[in-house]
């Protein structure tokens, strides 16, 4: 189980997903532990069993236990932050400063690197489409000294992973 079970499971008319995801799974861009943790935290935020089964199967690998465990998180506590913070954002003004009062303290303690953890977050708020979210940790991990190229491996890697599991519920769908 691993990402070419992934991309044999990919129709046709996904070619592009098979040889991105091919293309990222080799990239240097990122150390060995963000790439597999972006790809980790995005198929978790996929919701799609296969993919998160898939993608964790050969995941295991490159990462240690508390790095997977921490993708996780990563994929978890965005999905309610980027909920909140979307909303927040679109009630406007008269909510700016109202206490976000939820509790989130796995980012400040992830049990991997802070910028690692942040990059994993960026590339979920993005696949959720959290603005505030996606350019907070965008710029979070500037300070950690991470690249724009490194950057925009991740969200690379998040809208492929969105992409291939698209695919498998289109196909999914069709098989019923």
């Amino acid at each position: 189980m691993s990402i070419a079970e992934l991309k044999s499971a990919l129709p046709e008319y996904a070619k592009d997903l098979k040889l991105n995801i091919d293309a990222l799974a080799r990239a240097t861009v990122l150390t060995d532990q963000q790439k597999w943790g972006t790809f980790v935290a995005c198929a978790a935020a996929t919701r799609n069993a296969t993919v998160i089964q898939e993608i964790v199967a050969e995941a295991k690998d490159h990462l240690s236990p508390e790095a997977l465990r921490a993708a996780f998180a990563a994929a978890s506590v965005m999905a309610m932050n980027n909920v909140v913070y979307r909303a927040k954002h679109w009630l406007g003004d008269d909510f700016a400063q109202i206490r976000m009062g939820l509790r989130m303290n796995i980012i400040g303690n992830p049990g991997v690197e802070k910028q690692d953890f942040e990059l994993w977050a960026l590339a979920v708020s993005s696949m959720n489409g959290c603005e505030f979210c996606t350019i907070a940790h965008q710029k979070t991990v500037e300070v950690e000294g991470v690249t724009k190229d490194a950057i925009f491996e991740t969200v690379k890697i998040a809208g492929v992973v969105t992409g291939v599991a698209q695919a498998l519920a289109i196909e999914d769908a069709l098989s019923l």
